[in-house]
């Protein structure tokens, strides 16, 4: 299951699982390790510290585990974490953190970053999130659960995308896009709930209801109703998550 062409740190070949499968070329270095059933493609690159769950597949060309594109960083044991049953796409690039950060990279379980993303140093991502063809996080991201983000989105350093929101293709995020919103625009502009994902994932009608009553009260409406937020917030557990993390934001929410 490994191809002789690929070359792997002896000390790393030693602890590989025996179904793993390595394409021709692969390079993989020192402190890294991969668990079960994962596939590696050709030409991929793996350089540590890496830690690699199980199931995950890391297509040709694929850049896992390299230095920051920071300034400041200066060769630090910094770490990526990656999860499990993740799929890594042709030429998708992931950076290990820095000590002026975390000092680690997570990627957690069930995504697909699909062609050319990229996932900068620091960043925290989810489960069950999708990132399309280029879309870019910098440094300091964090991206919740099953947030999408559509081709060529770009989110800035420190800026946080909640759960269940979705991007339009091409958009800019320069401040944090709260859960269940979608946004479009360069620069982002919030343009309502994100319904129809909301119905796959087996919210109910009048949960959708009250979330699209949040985002009026507390996103598009320039006089807040504090009464019929409280409200809201009694009643449905996600609203109050809405608007725990609108309260939470240190770069400002999108407008």
């Amino acid at each position: 299951m490994i191809h002789p062409t690929a070359i792997i740190d002896e000390a790393v070949r030693e602890t590989l699982p025996e179904d793993i499968s390595i394409g021709a070329y692969a390079v993989i270095e020192a402190d890294v390790s991969i668990g079960p059933g994962c596939t590696i493609g050709h030409h991929a690159v793996i350089k540590g510290p890496t830690r690699i769950g199980a199931g995950n597949r890391i297509f040709q060309f694929a850049s896992i585990g390299e230095e920051p594109q920071d300034l400041k960083f200066h060769g630090e044991p910094t770490q990526l974490i990656i999860g499990d049953r993740n799929t890594f796409r042709e030429f998708t690039t992931i950076n290990r953190g820095t000590v002026s950060g975390i000092g680690r990279t997570e990627i957690g379980n069930d995504n697909l970053l699909m062609a050319y993303v990229h996932v900068a140093h620091d960043c925290i991502v989810g489960n069950n999130v999708i990132f399309s063809n280029s879309a870019s996080l910098a440094g300091h991201v964090e991206v919740r659960d099953h947030a999408i983000l559509s081709g060529f989105t770009l989110v800035h350093q420190f800026c946080n995308v909640g759960e269940h929101a979705f991007t339009g293709m091409g958009t800019a995020l320069n401040r944090d896009l709260p859960p269940y919103v979608i946004a479009s625009g360069n620069y982002a502009r919030p343009i309502g709930i994100n319904k129809e994902g909301l119905k796959r994932r087996g919210f109910s009608p009048e949960l959708i209801q009250a979330l699209h009553k949040a985002f009026r009260l507390m996103i598009k409406s320039r006089k807040k109703d504090e009464a019929a937020i409280a409200e809201l917030v009694e009643q449905w557990p996600e609203v109050a998550r809405f608007k725990a993390f609108i309260d939470a934001s240190q770069r400002g929410i999108i407008r």
